[in-house]
């Protein structure tokens, strides 16, 4: 079995700065230590996107900062918060991909990660997400490449409605492009998303979906037509994927919230 921790929505912003009263820093932090206290067998850690709040090269440094002493190799994605200039000038290292987009495969035994980039910086409506046909091109090759291993796809925007209205109006624009391409292949086991702020769990063309909780600020349980940047202080969230001989099982885990000690029963 192996693991791989996955944070999404990081959100971070200046030094002394706050969102609606938290810290994404020290909430990310915060987790971060956790995962790693608690899984320090893991393969990797996977950050899917959103890292900073306002794409601000002080937001890049923080999060250059807080991986320094990090253990675990570590792949970065973006979200509709981030912007690949300032990325790169951050993370020169990470940015040098195949091709314009930031988005990258890892090869593990029996499984293969693809990490998508679906930023799209072109949009009237950056918020929303987009694969464009160099991305799916790339895409293809990636999954015709991954030979017999099962395929784990990671997206900053969901391929799916949530229910939650001002989001899935700010979702992946082409989400049928990519998940035909995903069902097609007949390789693809999991796809991991951020961007909604909850956990749910749902499915793309027969293709199961884990979108994952903020380490931060979370989306208020309302359904329907809302503003998306509704937020809520409730417990942050990573998430754990174990991949396993017989497929992927999702974990997420609340790590902020009071210490508290297993106890057995009668």
């Amino acid at each position: 079995m192996q693991k791989i921790i996955v944070f999404t929505d990081i959100h971070l912003v200046p030094e002394g700065e706050t969102i609606i009263g938290l810290d994404p820093f020290a909430r990310f932090t915060l987790g971060l230590d956790h995962a790693l206290d608690r899984h320090p067998d893991a393969e990797r850690i996977v950050l899917c996107g959103d890292l900073t709040h306002n794409a601000a090269p002080q937001e890049y440094a923080r999060l250059c900062a807080a991986l320094d002493t990090c253990p675990l190799p570590v792949s970065l994605m973006l979200g509709n918060h981030d912007r690949r200039a300032p990325f790169r000038a951050a993370f020169p290292t990470a940015a040098r991909m195949e091709t314009d987009h930031i988005q990258h495969v890892i090869d593990l035994p029996g499984y293969r990660l693809i990490c998508l980039d679906t930023l799209n910086e072109e949009a009237e409506d950056t918020h929303s997400g987009w694969l464009c046909a160099a991305r799916l091109d790339w895409l293809d090759t990636a999954l015709h490449e991954a030979g017999d291993r099962r395929v784990i796809v990671f997206t900053h925007h969901p391929p799916i409605d949530t229910g939650f209205g001002g989001m899935d109006r700010i979702g992946l624009t082409n989400r049928a492009a990519l998940v035909e391409r995903l069902r097609a292949s007949g390789k693809v086991a999991q796809i991991v998303s951020g961007h909604i702020h909850r956990t749910i769990q749902g499915s793309a063309g027969g293709i199961p979906v884990a979108i994952l909780k903020s380490p931060c600020h979370q989306m208020p349980m309302t359904l329907g037509h809302h503003d998306p940047s509704l937020s809520i202080d409730e417990p942050g969230a990573y998430g754990l994927l174990l991949l396993t001989d017989g497929g992927v099982v999702v974990h997420t885990e609340d790590f902020s919230l009071p210490e508290r000690r297993a106890a057995t029963y009668d």
